[in-house]
Parts: C-alpha cells; structure tokens; sequence
C-alpha cells in the first residue's frame, strides 16, 4: 500500500532499505536499457548521429527516411546535434530536424512498426515501466525546451517551424495547462470581452505564485486572445514567451518594468495587437473612449479616484494643467505615472439646474494588483 501524506508535511516517506535497494537496481536497470537503446538506435554514436543528420538534405528520399527513422530512435544524444542542424543554413536539414525533435514531444512508447529493418532496439526490462516512463517524460521536456528556444528566435521560416511543432504537440494540452495556471494565481475569463471582442482573457497579477517558467504554459491554451500583466515584473524569458503567442488581440502590461525596445519588439510580432504598457499607477475609473469630454461613467469604491472625491457624471479638464480631451487621453497620462504618484485633476461636476462645479483635487495613485 502507498503510505499516505499528511496534509502538513510535503515530505516524501523515506524508503525502507528494500525499497531503497529495489530503486538502487531500477535506476541501474534503466540505465543499462538507455545505453543500449543509444547504442542500438546511434549504432557508432556522435559520428553516427552526425552522419545521420548530413543525410538529412541527401538528394536520395531512402536515405533521408533512413537517416530520420534512426534520429528518431536516437534519443537523448540527438536533441543538441539536431538543435545545432535547426540552427544550420540549409533550411531542408533544419525542417527535417525540427520534424525529429518534434516526434520526442509525446512521451509514449514508439510502436514497433516505427522502427526501421536492423534497428531492433533491446526492450526495457519488464518491472521497470514507470522508469521508463520517466525517462521519455524527460526527453519530451528536453526536446519542447530545444524547440522553445528556437522558436523564440527572431522571425524567420526556423522560429515559424518550431512554433508549428509546438502548437501541434500543445493541441491536447489545453486544459492541464488551464488547471494549474489556475492554481498558481491567474484568472480566466471565457466568451465575450466588451462588445465585440471574443476568446479566453487571462489575468496575472499580484495573486500569481508561480516562477516565470510556468508561464510558458500559457502558449498551451487554445483561442488565447488577450493577456493581462498587472504589477508584475517582466524579464526576457517571459516577454519571449509572449512573444509566440500569436493569436494575442490585446496585451495589458501593468507595472511590468518593460521598456520601450522590448514593447517594440513585441509589436512587430503583433502588428494588429492592441499593446497597453503603463508605469502601473492606477485612478481607477471608467470611461467611454474617444469620445470627448473625458467623462466619469464608473469610479471603483475605495480606489485612488473615489478616495479623492471624483464621482460618476465629473468631467476631467486637466491633469496637472495638461488639457485631457477624453478618456484615451485620461488614460495615456496616468499611464505615464506610477505608484504613489500625486496628480492635481481639475474636474467640472454637472449640477441640475444650475452652472456646473469646478474644483481641483489632488489623487495619489494606486497600483495594479
């Protein structure tokens, strides 16, 4: 029976010197199946594994399925060889690789009709299913994070392969990546966004308890259309990752500490996204856009706004002095400001029957959750 966790201890059960002896003979068992599945599949090793992939752009169609079919079956050795021929300037060799490199992605066991004549590769010892299992879960890691990092190149037919690879693997798995971006903080949201936006909105903000490599699992969800960062910090690693989330329609960076070379960059990857990078400071309210005067249609109780006394129905004329004409221009000022920040607003209050108020208060900012 598998001993059972207490809910306090995240501890695993020291193993009983059987156990621990059984696990000693498992790890050698796989071990020894390892090499000699290398060895069966690489037949002379690296030299093998190399010859292989020049024949990769053979002008003979037997020996690139040859040399593919024997790739495939090579394992762990292959994946930096055929990461560096991806890399190449022979593009059919890098689409061949990259093709290779996408058969490691799914972590069942090759069938027997996959293998070539003479490649018979010894079968894994019987009692050790679950460390096998093991270590084709490790090599389909090991090939997306190879295939990641070519995709995160810059644009080109190499980066547009591997994303493809990526995205036929990531298909199935949609939901697994919903549950535990779900459980590390992020917020989801399905169907209509506003009047005509649709698709899946995720939010990350100060509920997020993950580590920027968990948020390579947003490029496993499916009809992803928006993406909003609030008062997290971005680094390169995660601004990569968003930048292969093609099918973004808006992105909200929120006090992310992104500078101006990376939204750039992100908005030639995404020339018909909407990209809204704020400093993170927050008045909280609402508005309809474009539409001018700049008047209040939603304050949220307690934020910065409504502790400053600004109500629905105001009319903002100025931020410290500068004119605002509506609320796209409301918006790109405190845009520009971050946390903390205070900001004189001069603000015009309709009264029934009467010449309207005009006063100026000073609102010092919130910041994005």
């Amino acid at each position: 029976m598998v001993p059972r966790l207490s809910p306090a201890s995240h501890r695993s059960p020291r193993p009983a010197p059987g156990d621990r002896r059984r696990q000693g003979r498992a790890a050698a068992g796989l071990a020894a199946w390892l090499a000699l599945a290398v060895g069966a599949a690489a037949g002379r090793g690296e030299d093998g594994i190399r010859d292989w992939i020049a024949q990769l752009g053979s002008d003979q169609f037997a020996r690139r399925e040859d040399a593919s079919r024997r790739l495939a079956a090579a394992g762990p050795e292959a994946l930096e060889p055929l990461a560096e021929a991806a890399r190449g300037a022979d593009l059919e060799v890098a689409s061949r690789a990259i093709e290779i490199l996408g058969t490691y992605l799914d972590p069942r066991p090759a069938s027997a009709d996959e293998a070539g004549p003479g490649d018979e590769a010894p079968a894994a010892p019987a009692a050790q299913p679950e460390a096998d299992d093991a270590a084709r879960a490790l090599l389909a890691l090991d090939a997306e994070r190879v295939l990641e990092t070519l995709a995160e190149g810059a644009p080109g037919p190499v980066p547009q392969l591997a994303s493809t690879a990526l995205e036929y693997h990531q298909l199935g798995m949609h939901e697994s990546a919903r549950v535990r971006l779900e459980t590390l903080g992020v917020k989801f949201a399905d169907g209509t966004i506003g009047a005509l936006r649709r698709g899946l909105t995720v939010t990350v903000d100060s509920n997020w308890t993950g580590a920027a490599e968990d948020l390579r699992l947003l490029t496993r969800l499916r009809n992803l259309r928006h993406v909003a960062i609030h008062g997290l910090r971005i680094d390169p690693a995660t601004l990569a990752v968003l930048g292969r989330l093609r099918t973004l329609e808006t992105l909200q960076l929120f006090g992310t500490g992104v500078s101006d070379d990376a939204v750039a960059t992100l908005q030639s990857r995404f020339p018909n996204a909407e990209i809204d990078v704020r400093k993170g400071g927050k008045l909280g309210v609402g508005g309809q856009r474009l539409i001018g005067p700049c008047q209040i249609t939603q304050v949220v109780p307690g934020a910065a706004a409504d502790r400053a006394g600004i109500r629905v129905g105001d009319i903002v004329l100025s931020m410290d002095g500068e004119p605002i004409r509506n609320f796209d221009a409301l918006t790109d000022f405190i845009g520009g400001h971050a946390p903390g920040d205070a900001i004189d607003v001069e603000v015009e209050r309709p009264v029934a029957g009467a010449v309207p108020q005009r006063f100026t208060c000073t609102v010092k900012l919130d910041g994005w959750d």
